[in-house]
């Protein structure tokens, strides 16, 4: 029989809406698809998601049996969703897009079991943002639809890895137990957000979700944060380090700005994390050397608060701050860290140095006499937004675009070139240049596993990092793919790194970017650059010249090649490690693409 939880969960799901309960095995409860036709026609009117709730995924520790979240009666512990700073009712910024945990005690209906409901959902966005996991024991997803306002309507399919054996690389957060009726589990369950993409500048009225068992929705939003701001600088967040420990320090990260405008806004990113971090204060200023300012550092705000915490694997953006921000131009961001933070989200390679200071809130601090010890990487902070302009060229690279082997505080990467050649000109917009590398990185393999603290910062792959670091950035209007060198000098095959190549500019058309490719530069000289290495090389190079998937190509291995020996980069080019351009090979880089491509 059918208890009394789940028969009350259901007449609140149905709300008129013909569903069938299959006893099966373990009491596992089905959804029936509905007739069409005139069923259709009969659909009630859509409600929002929280009425629709007809499954318990959280259990209180002491009351596991209160939750069935699978149909094997396992579930989600409050309490690592607490400590991880996901409280009933918490609005979390995850991707850009704002989702509201729900607003239920632990053993009250929380999620949806997706089976063509309606839901009533309103703004206008580039995507539409599911909080979601599966429970089917493998990804489970189908296709749903959109309804807009004007009576038009898109297509999309959402998909859902599972919550116990899906990719940690992809998750929007790991918790560290799953509870059971026979006891805790110390095994990770996951929960991702994704976005599935939005005909823009409609009004939505509501989303139909896809049929699809074992699917779990807890959350959605229409994402708007990327609208009137173009991204003037970004990095990756590489991995999750051990750093300091840091308590009450106060970090001044030095960031090169490649757009202007007249407002800005900072993105902290505490991605990866397993707990939340706390920023207990924020500035900007325009740097004039060093850690020291020119002019007195303006503070930041979060939702009106000079201080904010981070949920883990989510975001915070500052509100927007009139501060005229120079195109081309360093800024300080400082942040105190009211601590203790003994690991953090990073970008390890910044080929720049930044500063930490002795123990205090010194982020109003215009002099530098606080800040006493010297990094080199980016820790937590992700993203720097101007208004209006013209939106942003994302560059997703490994350490050739990250910067490796430039010259330290001097802003020769070769994104920094290209952005330079842009302020200077006329004759197309100067959009914002997004750095996108990060030393190390490969296309479909995995170097940092996504989840824990690791000596690893090389990233997870393009593939997985895609949606965050490219679909999620503000305004991006074109992407410029150069990557897959160190997956071929880790023996991955020029087969390979074309399919990962192939479905990244799917995935980007599919959102409407415009998608360019570079072509793999030479390393012969490196020590794992071997012959067969090359000849994978030229393989995936041959295929990117044929054009026939991307919308154009940088041909960089033509700018650097040596003529008399196209294995290797030209001496003049050559850091000296065979492997990386120098200042002149990166700025040969930039000054070589024909603008009008972006």
């Amino acid at each position: 029989m059918i208890d009394e939880r789940e028969e009350s969960a259901v007449r609140r799901s149905v709300r008129g809406i013909l569903v069938v309960l299959t006893l099966c095995g373990s009491l596992v409860s089905t959804v029936s698809a509905p007739s069409v036709g005139a069923a259709e026609e009969r659909r009630a009117a859509p409600v929002p998601l929280e009425r629709l709730f007809d499954n318990i995924a959280v259990s209180d520790d002491g009351r596991p049996a209160a939750a069935d979240f699978d149909g094997s009666g396992a579930s989600l512990s409050a309490r690592d969703l607490t400590a991880a700073g996901w409280a009933p009712g918490r609005t979390l910024t995850v991707q850009g897009a704002r989702l509201t945990w729900p607003r239920r005690a632990p053993g009250e209906p929380d999620n949806v079991r997706a089976a063509g409901q309606d839901v009533r959902v309103s703004g206008r966005g580039d995507a539409l943002a599911f909080l979601v996991a599966g429970t089917a024991g493998t990804e489970t997803g189908g296709p749903g639809t959109v309804v807009y306002a004007n009576g038009t309507r898109s297509g999309y399919r959402l998909t859902a890895p599972d919550w116990r054996t899906g990719p940690l690389a992809t998750k929007a957060v790991a918790l560290p137990h799953i509870n059971t009726p026979g006891g805790q589990l110390a095994e990770q369950a996951r929960l991702y957000v994704v976005t599935v993409p939005l005909t823009p500048g409609r009004e939505l009225a509501s989303v139909r979700l896809p049929r699809a068992a074992g699917l779990h929705v807890f959350a959605l939003s229409v994402r708007t944060a990327t609208q009137g701001w173009t991204g003037s600088w970004t990095t990756s967040t590489g991995g999750y380090a051990a750093v300091g420990p840091w308590t009450d320090r106060t970090l001044r990260l030095v960031v090169r700005a490649s757009a202007g405008g007249p407002r800005v806004r900072m993105r902290f990113d505490n991605t990866f994390a397993a707990a939340p971090v706390r920023i207990g204060g924020a500035t900007v200023a325009v740097q004039d050397s060093g850690a020291a300012a020119l002019g007195t550092p303006v503070p930041l705000s979060f939702g009106g608060e000079e201080s904010v915490e981070i949920p883990a694997g989510a975001q915070a953006y500052s509100d927007p701050l009139g501060f005229t921000v120079p195109a081309d131009s360093n800024l300080l961001v400082s942040f105190h860290l009211p601590g203790p933070v003994p690991a953090a989200p990073l970008h390890r390679l910044a080929q720049q140095r930044s500063y930490v200071s002795e123990p205090g809130d010194h982020a109003a601090d215009g002099t530098a006499g606080a800040y006493t010890s010297v990094i080199t990487s980016w820790p937590l902070l992700a993203g720097v937004d101007v208004s209006g302009g013209p939106g942003s060229v994302v560059l997703l690279g490994d350490s050739i675009t990250d910067g490796d082997k430039s010259t330290v505080d001097a802003n020769r990467r070769w994104p920094n070139v290209l952005a330079a050649r842009l302020q200077r000109q006329n004759a197309v917009p100067r959009y914002g240049v997004l750095n996108q590398g990060i030393s190390g990185n490969r296309v479909v393999t995995d170097r940092y596993p996504g989840d824990g603290v690791s000596t690893d910062t090389a990233g997870v792959s393009a593939l997985h990092r895609f949606d965050r670091d490219v679909l999620a950035q503000p305004s991006a209007r074109t992407a410029i793919v150069f990557e897959g060198v160190n997956d071929m000098r880790w023996g991955t095959s020029a087969e390979q790194v074309i399919a990962g190549l192939r479905e990244l500019a799917a995935r980007g058309h599919a959102r409407g970017l415009r998608m360019l490719a570079a072509t793999i530069l030479p390393c012969e000289g490196e020590a794992r650059c071997t012959a067969a290495v090359d000849a994978e090389r030229v393989a995936v190079n041959d295929w990117i010249r044929e054009g026939a998937v991307f919308d154009g190509v940088l041909d960089f291995d033509a700018v650097v090649r040596d003529p008399a020996d196209p294995a290797r980069i030209l001496p003049a080019y050559d850091s000296g490690d065979h492997l990386h351009p120098g200042d002149a090979g990166l700025a040969a880089l930039a000054e070589s693409v024909d603008l009008r491509l972006l």
